[in-house]
């Protein structure tokens, strides 16, 4: 029995105690026996609806923990490969966004902190004890607009080019934004007092959307003069600038699905999901990537070790955030589920 074949017995023998997520970056050999597909925000507002008594998410550890601490008490959270990180979550550790936050409070301003959903769960316990909130590339307008109306200030993290792009879009001119020093334990961050930035970004991105490059785009803008290219808004601003459409895997996959009959549409984004659309679409649209790049945390979920976990259900440790931990980073993703409900 291949390992495709058996993940499909399990599933049936489990029936609806069992729900498999998967995010867009997934390989297709994991893709393909997910129940449930999609982006951040997409599997965040599943949780809550889900009924089943193990929730298996395919994805990095950080999407693992917002699940548990969106699951029901009697709902076990695991993951294929635990060691799955993500190198911009990584980039913010709590100790360290904690004392920057407490630096930028120190003038007396109330800042806000309003961490991406690729950040720990310790970095979402802090929002949530600042009454600062979640937000994923999805919602970030949204939520950042509901973050500058809350206090004086927003402090965005871990990623510096979807907090630019967002700020930018909104109108925000380059002074009302501000690239935090964090070395140094965070002391080299300033309080604020007067009435400069509002828009504080920690420096922090995505190891994939780092590679895509403005002279990549120039490129691919002369070899395929007809093409529309879109991006993620983890690219750099001069990506994003020169791109025809920015915004979260979900977009990308609907402007991909609109794009017309024997058109070439370009997409900046995780490799995995570019080639998924690219044969999704093969004969009616050419789906091209800006650059072929993987995420290397997203691919240690395998066939292999989804199977072992899905045989070992009831003697795997599960993924689970301890209560000074969960309720305060609970209390901050349900406040950006309930502002874009």
């Amino acid at each position: 029995m291949t390992n495709a074949s058996a993940i499909e017995t399990v599933k049936e023998k489990l029936g609806s105690d069992l729900a498999i997520l998967a995010h867009h970056y997934q390989t297709d050999e994991v893709v393909r026996h997910a129940h449930i597909r999609g982006d951040s925000l997409e599997l965040a507002r599943k949780i809550p609806e889900l009924s089943a008594r193990y929730i298996v998410f395919c994805g990095v550890h950080f999407m693992a923990e917002s699940a548990a601490i969106l699951a029901a008490p009697k709902q076990k959270v695991f993951i294929p490969d635990p060691s799955a990180s993500c190198v911009m979550a990584d980039m913010a550790p709590a100790p360290r966004v904690e004392a920057v936050l407490n630096r930028l409070q120190a003038g007396g301003k109330k800042i806000i902190p309003l961490t991406y959903v690729n950040s720990s769960a310790a970095v979402k316990a802090i929002c949530g004890r600042f009454d600062g909130s979640v937000c994923t590339s999805a919602n970030a307008p949204k939520m950042l607009r509901w973050a500058l109306d809350q206090g004086d200030g927003v402090l965005f993290l871990p990623d510096m080019n979807l907090g630019q792009n967002t700020g930018r879009d909104f109108g925000l001119p380059p002074e009302a934004m501000r690239v935090l020093n964090v070395r140094n334990k965070g002391r080299l961050v300033e309080p604020v007092r007067d009435n400069g930035p509002r828009l504080f970004l920690w420096p922090g991105c995505c190891a994939v959307h780092f590679r895509f490059k403005a002279e990549n785009v120039d490129r691919l803008r002369r070899e395929h003069p007809e093409a529309r290219i879109v991006v993620h808004p983890e690219c750099d601003p001069e990506v994003v600038s020169r791109a025809d459409g920015a915004g979260s895997t979900t977009y990308l996959i609907k402007e991909t699905n609109n794009a017309p009959n024997g058109s070439t549409i370009i997409v900046g984004t995780e490799y995995n999901l570019v080639n998924r659309l690219a044969a999704d679409h093969a004969g009616r649209v050419r789906v091209l990537p800006i650059k072929n790049v993987v995420c290397s945390n997203m691919v240690k979920t395998t066939e292999a070790n989804l199977l072992a976990l899905l045989e070992n259900l009831d003697t795997t440790k599960p993924v689970t955030v301890a209560d000074e931990v969960a309720i305060p980073a609970a209390r901050a993703l349900k406040t950006m589920l309930d502002v874009c409900s």
